[in-house]
């Protein structure tokens, strides 16, 4: 079986580089940044332009009304795109600890660096 591709779609620049800073090297990965809600030519544009119909892709957006809209928006548009959730806490995937998003990466097949894997810095509790 061939694997498909793998791309997380993220609101902004400083998203992308949150989810970079924690990704291992190995990680081969596209990571599209959709600066906020799309209009449809924008929308149809990505879907086209990445063939996101053809590949596995994530949604990891901000938990605020922009990122759920973004979030319903994608989800009618990408029926196959699997979601990822930060915690509400943190509103904005930037802000999410390393390590809770290193947790969420993790649990949904990606491949992170294992030093935001540990509990070391109190920042995040499995309990």
């Amino acid at each position: 079986m061939v694997e498909k591709e793998k791309v997380i779609i993220v609101e902004g620049r400083t998203d992308k580089k949150q989810i970079l800073k924690v990704l291992s090297a190995k990680e081969q990965i596209e990571i599209v940044c959709t600066n906020g809600t799309l209009g449809v030519e924008r929308l149809e544009e990505l879907i086209e332009g990445y063939g996101l119909d053809y590949k596995e892709v994530f949604v990891l957006v901000d938990e605020d009304d922009s990122g759920h809209k973004l979030r319903k928006q994608l989800s009618y548009e990408l029926p196959h795109a699997e979601h990822i959730y930060v915690d509400k806490s943190f509103r904005e995937v930037a802000a999410t600890p390393e390590t809770v998003l290193a947790t969420a990466l993790v649990s949904n097949h990606f491949d992170v660096k294992p030093i935001y894997l540990s509990n070391k810095g109190g920042l995040y509790d499995s309990n």
